[in-house]
């Protein structure tokens, strides 16, 4: 059946503000049909095999009266509070055994058929019998108090949780708040711990550093004072003043080098073949002569040669000196 048929159905089966589809063994209400046409207010639906009312219903406010009596139906949709212009309600002989919380807002619903339900013992304590007009009226009147009941209960269960949501994302918050504090004290301690070792490093160095330097001071000053040490001895050896070659040193130099000579002199013409030789008769005479001399100045001559010696050893000790 297309979209056209079906409006033309629809459009025959309105009369006035009614539109009457009972009987018509419909298994799901024709809602985009029913909200073409704003100005039917009561739709009765009632004895078809509807087993659930889509949610696009809620969005038909204009309905007033709605029969769905004698259908299948096991729930109702959760925002049929929507329907606030909605006041009679017919759902006798169906499959519910609750109503949506919903329920509760609808301010003027006036009358309400819930009988031949498997309703829940507290709702169908509030339903009542509905046998008569009275009752039906009392029905919607009790229901609601019902409903609104179970809504405040709702109400408070949601208020709880969120509460208690809340407080949950409160601790959890907290705790993420105490988990980054300790990160960043961990974060602080790790960067000071840091800071120390680099401060310690900085300070190892230093102290080598300055290790180093008093170590070159030291050997400085240790070079410093062995050089002036070295100097003053140079100057101690060069302020020694060298002696001086006497004039008696020097003659007495000469002298010994002339004996020493005619000495060998001697020995060589007393000695040799050369004694023989004319040259040699003088100086054998004269050493003769110097010979019974000496004996005669014995005594001046071992004194001569203790002054020779002497001298000598002064000379040699002088002369050790010089070199050192």
């Amino acid at each position: 059946m297309s979209k056209s048929s079906k409006v033309l159905n629809l459009r025959d089966k309105i009369s006035g503000n009614e539109v009457d589809l009972s009987l018509c063994n419909l298994s799901e209400v024709p809602v985009r049909e029913l909200a073409l046409f704003p100005k039917a207010t009561v739709v009765d639906l009632s004895c078809n095999n509807i087993t659930s009312l889509p949610p696009e219903f809620c969005n038909l406010t204009h309905l007033v009266k709605v029969d769905l009596s004698k259908n299948q139906l096991t729930s109702l949709p959760d925002d049929l509070g929507n329907l606030v212009n909605l006041q009679h309600l017919d759902l006798y002989n169906n499959k519910l055994t609750t109503l949506p919380v919903s329920f509760s807002q609808l301010r003027s619903l006036k009358w309400l058929d819930l009988k031949d339900n498997p309703l829940e013992p507290g709702l169908a304590k509030a339903a009542g019998d509905c046998l008569d007009e009275k009752q039906c009226k009392q029905c919607s009147s009790k229901v609601l108090q019902h409903m609104r009941a179970i809504q405040e209960d709702v109400d408070r269960a949601r208020e709880k949780r969120l509460l208690r949501e809340k407080e949950l994302e409160k601790k959890r918050e907290a705790k993420q708040r105490e988990r980054e504090a300790r990160e960043k004290e961990a974060r602080k301690r790790e960067k000071a711990e840091e800071k120390d070792k680099r401060r310690k490093e900085y300070n190892a160095q230093m102290a080598a550093l300055a290790a180093q330097e008093q170590q070159k001071k030291r050997n400085e000053e240790r070079k410093k004072k062995n050089g002036q040490a070295a100097a003053d001895k140079k100057a101690v050896v060069q302020s020694v003043p060298k002696p001086r070659r006497s004039l008696i040193g020097l003659m007495f130099k000469l002298l010994l080098l002339l004996l020493l000579g005619l000495a060998g002199v001697a020995a060589a013409c007393r000695l040799t073949d050369l004694q023989k030789e004319a040259m040699c008769v003088p100086i054998n005479a004269a050493v003769d002569d110097g010979l019974s001399w000496a004996r005669e100045q014995e005594g001046v001559v071992r004194q001569l040669v203790q002054n020779m010696s002497s001298a000598a050893k002064e000379f040699l000790d002088s002369t050790q000196a010089s070199k050192n």
